[in-house]
């Protein structure tokens, strides 16, 4: 009874709702041309609208001389002419004809409720390779949003809150499973992002010194790479995978390495050892003179706070063509800029939370394809934790008076099997017995340390 109860009373009503939307619209269609002239595009006609769930969409004829590019940057005196709220017209240009553009106006935000992550699509058994595309969300219009990151540098930017582990961890999801791929973190927030896919990834640096020789050791793989190189295009596979370096908060890297990366984002991408950089705001100074900015195909644009940080990110002039950035509203929020994608389309990132992280981290741990650098020119490094691939730390960069932490991993990988007390790391290391705690922490989630009886630490 109660089911057609419902049944009866909503069907009426959704009938009723919908057939007063497109009165709504019939109306719009009517008074566009003096909409039109407010909006700053006179002489256009609206002529045909379809409603849907989330809006409505009208195919526009723009006056001769008139192009989507002005249409594209009328869209807030369109919003403003129409009385609807801020950001929610999109103008798209129709492909086959340059007077031609569509409009779409949403009224119901279909992204308002995150994308939960579900995994990565099976492909009849097969591995996934760096040369697929990567599903990284979806837009307003359900389509996914993919994006090939093979002989390409991508640039990830927004502001604090904006979602960018989140996509980087979408990201990371996908590379740690390839076989022809591995990855080189970069974090130098002490692992505090990329730390949870240490595991599953080939090297992770967490302090300067780390950083500078990681970059070194890139730029040498590319050069052997370069000079060895066969074809005009690098082929990746399990013997000679592709090499991502994944850098989070690119400002906080020392200008060493920052000259070294530059160099890899000129060079490096035909023989497949790209960068894939995140950061706040990539300004000239943070970005190197704007070089390594220059170098980035793939634009990935969240949420941020003025006008000059959509043009950062994206290009020179791109919030005045329609890439409002500024209008973004919820984490994972973003746009997307690269040779298949040019025009403003808004979507968003996959959410993958903590435990799908762990779960992913942990189905490829050990399994980063080995990429070898030329004896006599990578560093000497000593293993630091469970020997898969993880935490390594050069021999003669370790000094217990700047890096307490990486000293704190070598002692309880030195602990007796009985391990050893938190007053003994705190001795040793000159840490704090809270940060001690906190670190132990850390490590213990991220596999590197385990807690015995007694309140004794050590590793696995």
């Amino acid at each position: 009874m109660l089911l057609l109860g419902t049944v009866a009373g909503g069907l009426p009503w959704w009938t009723h709702r919908r057939r007063r939307a497109r009165v709504r619209v019939t109306r719009t269609i009517e008074a566009w041309p003096t909409f039109a002239e407010s909006a700053g595009l006179p002489g256009s006609r609206l002529l045909s609208a379809v409603v849907d769930r989330w809006g409505w969409s009208g195919r526009l004829a723009l006056r001769r001389g008139q192009t989507t590019t002005q249409a594209i940057a009328a869209a807030p005196g369109i919003e403003s002419a129409l009385g609807v709220r801020p950001g929610a017209v999109r103008v798209e240009p129709d492909p086959a004809r340059a007077n031609r553009a569509v409009r779409r106006v949403i009224e119901t935000d279909p992204l308002a409720i995150p994308v939960t992550w579900s995994g990565i699509p099976a492909d009849s058994g097969r591995a996934p390779s760096i040369l697929d595309p990567i599903d990284l969300g979806v837009f307003e219009d359900g389509t996914p949003i993919q994006i090939r990151l093979a002989y390409r540098n991508a640039l990830i930017g927004g502001m604090i809150g904006s979602g960018k582990s989140g996509v980087i961890n979408v990201l990371l999801a996908f590379l740690v499973a390839c076989q022809d791929a591995v990855v080189w973190g970069i974090d130098l927030k002490g692992g505090m992002e990329l730390g949870p896919w240490a595991a599953a990834l080939g090297r992770l640096a967490t302090t300067p010194a780390e950083a500078i020789a990681l970059a070194r050791d890139a730029l040498t793989v590319r050069d052997q790479r370069t000079a060895n190189a066969r074809a005009r295009l690098w082929e990746p596979g399990p013997d000679g995978p592709a090499l991502i370096v994944l850098i989070d908060e690119y400002a906080e890297l020392p200008d060493e390495a920052k000259e070294t990366i530059e160099s890899l984002s000129r060079i490096g991408r035909a023989i497949m050892v790209n960068v894939l950089a995140a950061t706040q705001r990539p300004t000239q100074e943070t970005m190197g003179g704007g070089a390594t900015r220059a170098q980035m195909a793939i634009r990935i644009c969240l949420q941020v706070k003025e006008r000059r940080d959509t043009d950062l990110i994206l290009d020179r002039g791109s919030w005045a063509v329609g890439w409002r950035a500024d209008l973004l509203d919820a984490p994972g929020k973003l746009l997307l800029s690269d040779p298949e994608h040019k025009i403003p389309r808004i979507g968003r990132s996959y959410l993958i939370n903590d435990a799908q992280v762990a779960d992913a981290a942990s189905a490829y741990a050990g399994r980063p394809p080995a990429i070898p650098v030329p004896a006599g020119q990578a560093a000497e490094y000593t293993e630091v934790g469970p020997s898969q691939g993880r935490h390594r730390v050069p021999d003669d960069r370790i000094d217990p008076a700047t890096d307490a932490d990486r000293l704190l991993l070598m002692v309880l990988c030195d602990a007796p099997e009985e391990g050893t007390t938190v007053a003994e790391l705190v001795e040793i290391t000159g840490m704090s017995r809270a940060t001690v705690y906190r670190r132990l922490r850390t490590h213990a989630d991220n596999g590197n340390a385990v807690q015995l009886g007694d309140g004794r630490w050590r590793c696995p």
